[in-house]
């Protein structure tokens, strides 16, 4: 899909040269990214907007009416072009390890003719682990705003399913249709997204798509266009400590600074729109562990009444903090539907990863499909040499054949671990597949949990769509490990890496919180507290009852097999709203002991807490409500008064609404583990059509070069006498048919 929406837009910005802006205007070349042939040079990246074209006689000048030669036959797949954009304004809250991003822009239909309509795709490019909040939409007297409804009835969730109105190219880049928008009008867009600030080396970091390609600069001859870039920073470690500011892309001005608090701001008048992401990190100055536990009351209609709680503890600026040593077993699926990239992105991360360990450290490796195969029957020391017959043996064993067991690879690596004594042993699990037994392995690896050092870590990686996400979170959280996941194939080396990294720097292990026991009830996320490792913040949360203390005692085993205590004092969270920096979460992570549970009660927790942060989960889906010039759109109590009675769904007929799809990510599909089917990944599928996707392509290319467009296309660059010749010949072929023909070939329903 990704590839065919950079094909449309690639055709789209071939079909916009129709466009007259008036004499000595010159637009944007379209093909400034000459230097860059991949398939997916087109894809946005930042927030953009594209008319969808499905007739090519509607492209015109909304302002200056040129003669344009009428092109019978439509687009199939329909070009999309991309729109021009003439103001731009961002506005970050950053709160412990998340980033609130609110991005709002103008955008004008410049073309088509006004008497015309179009459907309208907005594309939100996210960063890390992003997830859409909402998107608002103003235009000609009507606007449109996304709202979350449950998913109870079969009947929205065939719709929620099938929906190709909203839907993902890539992993993290999500597009929504607006339909019917009137040519030359403007678009007034605010779109709402959160995402993790990615931690490295004790920086935490944040990147914002942000990049314009030159195209989507407006147009006008005669007058200059004012344009106008802004972004609004502002920043809340939860620490009340110096917060130092490493680097920045743009030049941002700085506000106010506080304790733990920073904010900035950046506002220009620009030639051309930004080509650069926005990007910030920034460190919290200390040299020796610290942390802070904040408190908050719940809001008022929030229908979990508990106080919240959020402890999060960041390990000393330096990197001289000494790590336990490492005893390592990597288990890599290498069944049949792992063939190809999936398996050589996966053992190339493997083997980057032996290359990191010392000859202090041990491995193993587990290759398995419904058999296991062991490089070794027991622990390695991690010499040059074993390496080396290591990656020798990766090459020649790693052939991707046959079906899925995860249970037997991973009971041979509990056992390797039987004699491990001062070590924090770690298990990583990688695999593309969903089994039946699932629950049946996550009661397995809570027998081997203890509060011991030497309890096996269990780090989990799940590959495309296939897998159950949730299986693989839960048995991270049992084995007090981390989750991680692609979702597209290009990451999968990179992810892996990562993870490895974070999970394998252990300074403080076994950790505990005393405290909290005289607390009347207590909720707590993750349910294992998991390890406090080099370079990454450790947070746990929850909701309790009862008073908590002034002050909790943190203790912990330092890889000296000392012992580490620290006292954290307790606060009141202020100018943060807890709710939402930990709704993602606790969201995901009740979602996934729903489904070890299965458990229709906290299924129902799970759509309140969705529909109340405005966060899209597996049992809560958004849709797109339209609201004409008078109407009042839904108040968020209403919606929430609303939803207590289980009538949402009726606050609009179906009719009235766009689902839009593609949000969750599934509980797996055991039928295409069992037939070994390739992963799926996280973008919309074209349906069925009359030729595959390669084909269609193919053909598009070809309309491009051989139908009458083309010769529309090239009328600007010869002289009048050889443009009413070409004219005449495309409203001959046009009689034939012929151009409907060339776009009737490559028919596609995914636009």
């Amino acid at each position: 899909m990704a590839e065919q929406f950079s094909s449309c837009v690639e055709f789209g910005l071939q079909l916009s040269k129709r466009i007259y802006y008036g004499k000595g205007a010159v637009p944007a070349p379209a093909e400034e990214q000459e230097m860059s042939r991949s398939p997916e040079r087109y894809l946005p990246t930042a927030p953009m907007c594209y008319a969808v074209i499905r007739e090519p006689e509607l492209v015109d000048n909304p302002d200056i009416r040129s003669y344009q030669p009428y092109v019978h036959g439509g687009c199939e797949p329909p070009a999309l072009i991309p729109l021009q954009m003439h103001g731009v304004s961002v506005d970050v809250d950053c709160c412990l390890d998340t980033a609130f991003i609110t991005v709002g822009g103008t955008w004008r239909v410049h073309c088509v003719r006004t008497s015309a309509v179009c459907d309208c795709r907005i594309a939100v490019p996210m960063g890390e682990q992003g997830s859409l909040l909402g998107v608002e939409v103003d235009h000609t007297g009507r606007s449109y705003q996304t709202e979350l409804i449950t998913l109870e009835d079969e009947k929205h969730k065939e719709k929620a399913a099938k929906s190709k109105d909203g839907y993902f190219l890539k992993s993290q880049i999500y597009t929504v249709k607006i339909p019917q928008v009137n040519g030359g009008s403007f678009l007034s867009i605010k779109i709402r997204w959160s995402q993790k600030l990615f931690s490295h080396d004790s920086q935490l970091s944040l990147r914002l798509p942000f990049s314009f390609p030159a195209y989507v600069n407006p147009v006008a001859a005669g007058q200059k266009i004012s344009k106008k870039e802004m972004i609004y920073l502002k920043l809340n470690s939860g620490i009340t400590a110096e917060v130092l500011c490493k680097s920045t892309s743009h030049p941002l001005k700085e506000l106010t600074r506080q304790e733990g608090k920073l904010s900035f701001s950046y506002e220009a008048e620009v030639p051309v729109w930004s080509s650069t992401d926005f990007s910030f990190s920034y460190t919290v100055s200390s040299s020796d562990i610290f942390g802070a536990v904040l408190l908050q009351s719940p809001f008022l209609g929030d229908f979990d009444q508990r106080e919240m709680f959020c402890m999060h503890l960041y390990p000393e600026n330096g990197q001289n903090r000494k790590v336990f040593r490492r005893d390592v077993v990597f288990i890599l699926d290498i069944s049949a539907s792992m063939r190809g990239s999936p398996l050589e992105n996966a053992k190339n991360a493997l083997l980057a990863s032996l290359s990191q360990l010392n000859v202090h450290d041990t491995f193993n490796i587990i290759a398995f499909n419904e058999e296991e195969y062991l490089f070794s029957s027991s622990m390695e020391v991690a010499t040059e040499r074993a390496i080396l017959n290591a990656t020798q043996w990766v090459d020649a064993n790693f052939i991707a054949k046959g079906g899925t067991n995860i249970l037997l690879p991973l009971t041979q690596a509990m056992k390797l671990f039987q004699k491990t004594t001062d070590s924090v042993p770690l298990i990583f699990l990688i695999t593309d597949g969903a089994v039946e037994n699932e629950r049946e392995i996550c009661n397995f690896v809570k027998s081997y949990v203890t509060q011991s050092v030497c309890t096996p870590r269990l780090c989990t990686f799940g590959i495309g769509l296939y897998c159950n996400h949730y299986f693989l979170q839960m048995l991270a959280q049992i084995g007090r490990g981390h989750f991680d996941a692609a979702h597209d194939l290009d990451s999968i080396d990179f992810r892996i890496q990562r993870l490895f990294r974070s999970a394998s720097s252990v300074i403080v292990a076994n950790i505990s919180v005393e405290g909290l026991e005289s607390l009347d009830s207590l909720e707590l996320f993750p349910i294992h507290i998991p390890d406090l490792s080099l370079g990454s913040p450790l947070i746990i949360s929850g909701r309790y009852d009862g008073t908590f203390p002034d002050s909790v005692k943190v203790s912990g085993t330092l890889a000296e097999m000392s012992s580490f205590v620290i006292e954290l004092k307790v606060q009141r969270a202020k100018d943060m709203q807890l709710s939402n920096v930990l709704a993602k979460r606790h969201i995901d992570m009740i979602t996934a002991r729903a489904w070890l549970l299965e458990s229709k009660e906290l299924e129902e927790k799970v759509s309140k807490m969705s529909i109340q942060n405005k966060l899209p989960s597996e049992y809560a889906c958004p849709v797109l409500v339209k609201t004409d010039k008078g109407n009042k759109a839904p108040e968020p109590f209403l919606i929430q008064k609303a939803y207590n009675k289980l009538s949402l769904q009726n606050m609009e007929p179906d009719s009235q609404k766009i689902f839009l799809g593609g949000l969750g990510v599934g509980f797996g599909n055991l039928k295409a583990t069992a037939e070994n089917l390739p992963p799926a990944v996280k973008e919309a599928k074209p349906s069925a059509g009359i030729l595959e996707k390669a084909a269609s392509n193919c053909c598009s290319r070809m309309a491009n070069h051989c139908c009458g467009m083309y010769l529309i296309q090239a009328c600007s660059f010869v002289n009048e006498q050889c443009t009413i010749v070409c004219t005449q010949l495309c409203t001959a072929l046009a009689c034939f048919e012929l151009a409907k023909c060339c776009f009737e070939l490559c028919e596609c329903e995914c636009f």
